[in-house]
């Protein structure tokens, strides 16, 4: 991958991560409507465990969270709120495969999926903290 890309990728998911913070304090401040929880840490990737049983673990999790995501009526807000464990289940079974594959080129995919979908959550979470902060109502 380009280095001069991975640089801005870089710099924008710190900017969306700073802005994500001063709305989160800003709204926990001014709004009484809860965000939704970030990606809880119930999932550990350890040689402790087998391949299958950590990517068990991953599924029970993602299913967990996407169970357990509120229904709110608003079709974008309740695709993201069901997206981010999605996509956390993905991060945790790339993390997996990084531990027990034997395929360089698998691994290298692996790596990736985990930067891409780590930089997705976060753009959802910043997404979400708009949208609950009565931000403009419409998709950024």
């Amino acid at each position: 991958m380009n280095r001069k890309l991975i640089l801005i990728v870089t710099f924008v998911v710190l900017a969306a991560m700073a802005m994500l913070t001063q709305k989160r304090a800003a709204h926990s401040a001014t709004s009484t409507v809860p965000l939704p929880p970030a990606p809880t840490a119930e999932f550990t990737t350890s040689t402790d465990k087998t391949f299958d049983q950590l990517l068990g673990d991953s599924m029970s999790v993602m299913h967990k969270g996407m169970h357990s995501a509120p229904y709110t009526g608003d079709p974008d807000r309740d695709f993201v709120t069901m997206m981010i464990p999605h996509h956390q289940g993905a991060i945790d079974m790339a993390k997996a495969i990084l531990l027990y594959g034997k395929d360089a080129q698998l691994k290298r995919l692996a790596q990736e999926i985990i930067a891409d979908q780590q930089n997705e959550v976060q753009l959802m979470q910043l997404w979400l903290s708009r949208r609950s902060g009565g931000a403009d109502r419409a998709t950024p």
